[in-house]
């Protein structure tokens, strides 16, 4: 093989791998970048997730892409161990698509044949492309135009590579290397090799297509190379387990498991019957079409032989991954930085962590506001843990949001990504106030703080009002539903009015000496974290309400709404003050 065959082969695989990259991108973002949310909502049980990681594989071109993302929804909590299996089992089946794409550029170009030749519908697709690119202002068009130049670059590059090596079905040293490569072992360790240099079971199956093109390569030959392919392909999702937590590691080992142990199902049983019945195809020379014929029945089986022991896979993965316990690891917390570039995964992962957020924070503040009935240094404790936590989450969520937005996202998702930023910092501020009752708490139970029978009395209204406001906010933010919403700034104004009330009745006792200064202190303090904790609750309820309606400016809704009170904002007013009534 001469150098500039060489080089010629080696820019082909080049200009494959771009153009495969660039059509698999475009494909996801007209298909409005929902295919990854998709996959994560719908892998339910093993049938859906095999068919969902069959149909995202087939659509993105890269088994190693869907398998990759897979780890990470691991990695971040948002999916088990066992939710992944089925869907890596999928996308083993899914890659085989591109060699039937590949086929393409082997229609022949006589006869009626040349219209849809490789040099026809490269032409036409680069045309059409760069028309589409040039001329379109609207994203979708733009993103068809990428399929199209994707899929010009990549019929080109197989052309290269195929031209390249058109020239070996003539040598006696190829044709007895490919002999060589009958041998089962040897032909499996090639190809895994091979492809996981490669770093794609695409790109291996396209080169052996384009051997394939020489006349030179027999199905004993192919077999075990594609078998090969298969268990190579695991490299880069192997890589994919570094840095990640025990769950994401044992979803990583996933694909090397399963494609290493169905390949080799596979070849026991090929080869045993072969042995037996001695296959008459066993000689028969391979064409790019009966080889992309090969590779799809190959993956089809592997899929098959695995499907029914996802059970079994996982608990091999754990076995071979054992859990170790580390304090500091909180998938919840995780939020995973490859899915910044799939703005429709980061925004569902930040809203499933906000969602958690959220319910650490309502945890904390109940176990705060029970300290005040009976205190206990353990309760204590765990609401400065979550407390502690919930800082955790801002910071994280805070810079992983900051970042998101510098992504290419749709109206929907930067509603959402807006309505997080403005109330991750109001969810902290109530665990804060959370922190501060239980410090009131344990003030009144170190200096024997007494209050009087009707301070107790305003205190449990007061705080059964302001539970309801929290679980009413709290509820309507993690449904998103904006009709909840509105019931917050009524029952929110009844506990400004009430908290009033409560300070002038607690001066009058000083007056009336029915209760002392130590007591008014700590009585104010609990009034002002109540009232500050409506009021954060009330901001979270008007970024959910504003920004839905394509409007943020909190203080002129809130001029709106208390100086033109609706009918129905006085019902609701009217039903809090009279079930949290003095």
């Amino acid at each position: 093989m001469q150098v500039s065959s060489i080089i010629s082969l080696i820019g082909g695989i080049a200009l494959f791998l771009f153009g495969m990259s660039l059509m698999g991108d475009g494909l996801k973002k007209v298909a409005g970048n929902k295919l990854e949310l998709i996959l994560y909502r719908l892998s339910d049980t093993p049938l859906k997730g095999v068919l969902l990681g069959t149909g995202v594989t087939a659509v993105i071109q890269s088994s190693c892409a869907t398998s990759v993302m897979t780890v990470g929804f691991v990695n971040s909590g948002m999916m088990k161990v066992r939710q992944a299996v089925s869907v890596i089992l999928g996308a083993i089946l899914g890659t085989s698509i591109t060699g039937w794409i590949i086929c393409l550029s082997y229609i022949g170009s006589s006869g009626i044949g040349s219209i849809l030749s490789t040099a026809t519908l490269t032409s036409v697709a680069a045309a059409a492309g760069i028309g589409l690119r040039m001329a379109s202002k609207k994203q979708s068009l733009i993103h068809a135009g990428d399929i199209l130049m994707g899929f010009a670059v990549l019929m080109f590059g197989m052309s290269a590579m195929s031209g390249a090596v058109s020239s070996l079905g003539d040598s006696p040293f190829f044709r007895n290397l490919l002999t060589s490569l009958s041998n089962p072992i040897l032909g499996i360790l090639i190809g895994t090799v091979f492809t996981a240099v490669l770093q794609s079971a695409s790109a291996a199956v396209g080169i052996l297509q384009a051997l394939s093109a020489t006349g030179a390569m027999s199905f004993s030959a192919a077999l075990p190379l594609l078998m090969g392919v298969a268990v190579g392909a695991a490299a880069p999702v192997l890589l994919s387990a570094v840095g990640a937590n025990t769950e994401g590691r044992r979803a990583a080992l996933v694909y090397p498991v399963s494609a290493l142990v169905s390949s080799l199902a596979c070849a026991a049983v090929f080869y045993i019957a072969d042995a037996i019945v001695v296959f008459p195809f066993r000689n028969t020379i391979m064409n790019p079409f009966t080889l992309a014929a090969v590779n799809t029945a190959l993956r089809l089986s592997m899929t098959l032989i695995l499907a029914p022991f996802t059970d079994v896979i996982e608990a091999v993965v754990t076995q071979l991954v054992p859990a170790k316990t580390n304090p500091e690891e909180d998938p919840a917390l995780r939020l995973e930085e490859r899915f910044i570039h799939h703005p429709s995964i980061a925004v569902e992962q930040s809203r499933l962590t906000i969602d958690n957020m959220a319910r650490i924070t309502e945890e904390e503040l109940g176990e705060a506001m029970a300290l005040l009935k009976g205190y206990s240094e353990e309760g204590f404790n765990a609401v400065k843990e979550k407390e502690s936590a919930v800082d955790r989450y801002e910071d994280a969520l805070g810079t992983y949001l900051v970042k998101l937005t510098g992504q290419e996202l749709t109206e929907r998702q930067n509603k959402d990504v807006s309505t997080f930023l403005h109330t991750i910092s109001d969810f902290e501020r109530i665990s804060d106030h959370g922190l501060n009752i239980a410090e009131s708490a344990a003030e009144i139970r170190q200096k024997g703080v007494v209050f009087s029978a009707e301070a107790v009395h305003e205190l449990d209204v007061v705080s059964r009002a302001v539970e309801e406001i929290v679980s009413l906010t709290f509820g309507a933010f993690t449904e998103n539903d904006t009709e909840r919403a509105t019931r917050v700034e009524p029952l929110e104004e009844w506990i400004d009015t009430l908290c009033d009330e409560l300070k002038l009745n607690h001066v009058e006792r000083l007056q009336h000496g029915q209760c002392t200064i130590l007591q008014g202190f700590v009585f104010n303090d609990l009034l002002t974290d109540f009232e500050r904790i409506s009021d954060h609750c009330s901001n979270i309820a008007v970024a959910m309400i504003e920004l839905e309606a394509d409007l943020f400016d909190t203080h002129e809704y809130l001029s709106q709404v208390k100086e033109k009170r609706s009918a129905d904002f006085e019902r609701i007013y009217e039903d809090c003050r009279a079930r949290f009534a003095l």
